[in-house]
């Protein structure tokens, strides 16, 4: 085994509490730890994927994607999450507080923003 692995991405926000609740409910994932202004969530035990932190960062700017503008604060990461069907998954993302971006660079992938700003992808590799 190697000694070092990638297991978690930290997401800043306004509110922490409140953008893990919205992961929560995208992904089927679970609350592993939490402080008054982190959190830790994951997969339920026997399924897969990458474990996602909050942190609550009172001077948080949301990104802008894509960047129209010097000095505005840029996109650092995005997550992709694949989805079987991608139309159905985009409305449900959007029932749960995301916003579907006005650019959408490919057929078989959607950006949308979390309710922190973060850009994040559904996609499909069947092109649905």
């Amino acid at each position: 085994m190697s000694p070092t692995r990638l297991s978690t991405v930290v997401l800043d926000a306004h509110d922490a509490h409140e953008l893990a609740g919205f992961y929560l409910r995208l992904l089927g994932y679970e609350v592993r730890a939490e402080e008054p202004d982190w959190l830790l969530i994951g997969p339920p035990p026997g399924t897969e994927g990458l474990a996602l932190a909050f942190e609550t960062e009172p001077g948080y700017v949301r990104p802008v994607w894509p960047t129209r503008n010097p000095g505005d604060q840029q996109m650092m990461l995005h997550l992709d999450v694949e989805v079987d069907d991608l139309e159905g998954e985009t409305r449900r993302a959007v029932a749960e507080g995301a916003t579907l971006a006005a650019y959408q660079p490919q057929d078989d992938v959607r950006v949308l923003f979390d309710p922190a700003g973060h850009p994040f992808c559904l996609w499909t590799e069947t092109g649905q």
